[in-house]
């Protein structure tokens, strides 16, 4: 059995940031990866992903971009790319190739079943990040089974699908990028958009994360935000990360042919069923684009950059056919393709410590796990500020989380 003061399962951007904290604090530990560094990046994610975050807020504890393309967006084999690279710097601990299989309570802190080997620890961080799973719903079960139905993280490109046309589900970040990709190769396409986030690319100049920088957005606190459990779950932007920088909505969607229908609400005897309310969604998602674009203005006055960058302006709201369909017929040969963007969520299955809720989901205050005194959780949505769900927000949590276990160890 090897004994170590923490274990960290994970070896993303979050385990190897909460590697170099626990370094520094010259707290001994290992890093726990089931493939290799980064391996989410080079097995889950598609070749054309890029980030939707510039270069220049991919950061990490002790690692700041230098490459020469600062605004541009990496691509998800940079992304690899960097991980391995940071990995290296900060000398991380890394035993790859490593499954764990269990994490249960022990005396004095935890036992960790991985590969063959049992471990115990004062101290776990878990780090698999927040999309393990696809999030398919229910009303997958109506799927006819003539149609082939896939996950962004079983999609590479769109040579892989059959012939015919293809229903994208969801209209987050994820969905709209696999939309016009999909589109672009020749295929029709109908994306069903429910709730979403509506943000330009650029505004007056600037990335938009330059202005969720700049306003606070991203700083807020998770104890300040009214309604926590609605932000840890809202959809990732309408943002892609082309070199062009070109916003990418619901209107350039349909400006390049792809039908926008209502969302997906039921499938009865293979009849697709969407809801009627999609221009109250677009509405709304209109509605709290241009609120935060006045938010923005009102920062730009206040810090005498109205002057500096070009003057205010509005974007033109979400255009609706009132001729969308309520209904497709999967049976009909139209469709032969459903891709589920439907969200993502975390697997700790393996978990074997009672601290989840009754939707799987771990209870934690700001990555402190409730109830499991010496057991972190980081790489979440919303995790300690709203900027914990990209990469260079885990920056900011493992230093407070990493000084919360030193706090933990010296107090044992």
């Amino acid at each position: 059995m090897m004994q170590t003061t923490a274990v960290v399962v994970g070896a993303g951007h979050a385990g190897l940031a909460m590697s170099r904290r626990l370094t520094d604090r010259s707290i001994d530990h290992i890093v726990l990866e089931r493939g290799e560094v980064a391996n989410s990046w080079r097995t889950q994610r598609w070749p054309s992903l890029r980030l939707l975050t510039p270069n220049w807020q991919t950061r990490l504890p002790g690692h700041d971009y230098a490459g020469d393309d600062p605004d541009g967006f990496m691509p998800a084999a940079g992304v690899a790319a960097t991980l391995a690279s940071y990995a290296r710097l900060v000398g991380a601990p890394v035993r790859t190739r490593t499954t764990v299989h269990t994490v249960r309570t022990a005396p004095k802190g935890f036992e960790i079943r991985a590969g063959d080997d049992l471990l115990r620890a004062r101290a776990v961080i878990l780090a698999t990040g927040a999309c393990t799973r696809s999030a398919i719903p229910a009303v997958a079960a109506g799927i006819p089974p003539s149609i082939t139905t896939l996950t962004p993280l079983a999609y590479r490109d769109p040579g892989q699908l059959p012939d015919g046309g293809v229903l994208v589900v969801g209209a987050s970040a994820t969905g709209v990028q696999l939309a016009a990709e999909i589109h672009a190769s020749g295929r029709p396409v109908t994306l069903a958009a429910g709730e979403h986030v509506r943000l330009p690319r650029t505004y007056r100049g600037r990335d938009i994360f330059w202005w969720l920088a700049a306003t606070g957005l991203l700083a807020e606190r998770y104890d300040q935000i009214d309604d926590l459990t609605r932000a840890r779950h809202l959809p990732s932007p309408q943002l892609t990360g082309t070199p062009e920088a070109v916003t990418t909505d619901l209107n350039t969607l349909t400006a390049q042919g792809i039908r926008i229908v209502g969302r997906l609400g039921r499938i009865i005897s293979g009849v697709a069923q969407f809801s009627g309310g999609l221009a109250n969604a677009c509405a709304l998602a209109d509605l709290k684009m241009n609120r935060f674009l006045n938010r923005a203005d009102q920062w730009a006055v206040t810090h005498g950059l109205g002057d500096q960058i070009p003057p205010p302006h509005r974007f033109p709201p979400t255009r609706v056919d009132p001729r969308a369909p309520l209904e497709l017929d999967l049976a009909s040969g139209e469709v032969s393709t459903v891709l589920w963007a439907t969200g993502f969520r975390p697997d700790h299955s393996w978990l074997d410590i009672p601290v989840r809720d009754r939707t799987g989901r771990i209870r934690h205050d700001g990555g402190i796990v409730t109830g499991a005194p010496g057991l972190y959780v980081l790489g979440l949505p919303v995790l300690r500020t709203r900027a914990s769900t990209y990469i260079h927000g885990a920056a900011a949590d493992t230093e407070a989380l990493a000084a919360h276990l030193h706090s933990f160890l010296n107090v044992r």
